[in-house]
């Protein structure tokens, strides 16, 4: 009965499914997406690096470290780690659902500090990072020369400084994990040169550590100079090296009595490169620098 009426008034049926379809809209706008709880327990990262060592040594004297005093923080519900071969450590701290993020990573930043003064001087310097994260990756965006103009050296240094930090102020994101390296000054030592002149590895790092400082020489007329002194100059000072020919001409042994001098260029080859080769990416068979963009 009900279909043979809007059978024979098809105005009608016309009107009530207009009416449907608005309604329908109406609902849609006003359902309370927000007010659906959380399921996906947050979570805090905190990352650091030992240069050169391997993943036991990372083990021990970095990873153990932070999880011991880590552990108990307040909202916590399990903990994961992972030490690598390449010299990196990865500690995820999982809350419990729930729990505030913001104040989660303050308690456990405040809880990596203390484990601070424990870890190597390699570590301290390098730094240890803490911040929330969530799990669930959001996109992955992979960054390479189609015409094969630039190598990846340099796609991941440009990354790194222009791509990283536009994305991390796009709405919505919440943490980037870049597979990019930054450029570094590669020293490749020639170990039968350094038995020859009777030196180490030991020897060189501190020559380098000596001679590539940032130092402040402060100014020239400055108070409490004479009065008769008109100008005050700062002065500046070329301490930092940033070249290849720079870091290879530094003197890593003396001798004034015999008039010998060793540089860096004579014991080991410079150069410019990644900051780690432990890894390579690729895309359609090309180098490439890879991004992931997290919630």
């Amino acid at each position: 009965m009900i279909a043979n009426t809007f059978i024979r008034r098809p105005v009608t049926a016309i009107v009530i499914s207009l009416v449907i379809l608005l309604v329908g809209i109406l609902a849609i706008l006003n359902l309370p997406v927000g007010q659906y709880p959380d399921i996906t327990p947050p979570t805090v990262q905190v990352t650091g690096s030992f240069t050169g060592a391997d993943a036991q040594t990372v083990e021990q004297t970095v990873t153990t470290p932070i999880e011991t005093q880590v552990n108990g923080t307040p909202g916590m519900a399990y903990m994961q780690s992972n030490s690598t071969s390449d010299g990196r450590t990865t500690i995820n701290v999982i809350l419990k659902v729930g729990t505030n993020p913001d104040i989660a990573a303050l308690d456990i930043q405040n809880r990596v500090g203390i484990a601070t003064p424990q870890l190597p001087d390699d570590v301290k310097r390098l730094g240890i990072t803490t911040r929330k994260r969530n799990p669930s990756i959001l996109m992955l965006v992979a960054m390479f020369s189609p015409d094969g103009s630039h190598d990846v050296k340099f796609m991941d240094n440009y990354t790194n400084i222009f791509v990283k930090d536009a994305l991390l102020r796009v709405a919505g994101v919440g943490d980037i994990f870049t597979r990019a390296d930054d450029f570094s000054m590669r020293v490749w030592l020639q170990p039968d040169r350094l038995a020859q002149l009777g030196l180490t590895t030991n020897d060189v790092i501190a020559a380098l550590q000596e001679q590539n400082l940032q130092i402040a020489a402060g100014s020239v007329g400055a108070s409490p100079q004479s009065r008769n002194q008109a100008f005050e100059y700062t002065v500046f000072t070329n301490s930092r090296l940033s070249t290849e020919q720079e870091f290879g001409n530094i003197i890593i042994r003396s001798n004034p009595g015999a008039g010998s001098i060793v540089y860096l260029k004579d014991v080991a080859r410079v150069q410019l490169g990644k900051f780690s080769y432990a890894s390579n990416s690729f895309v359609d068979g090309k180098r490439a620098s890879y991004l992931l963009i997290y919630r």
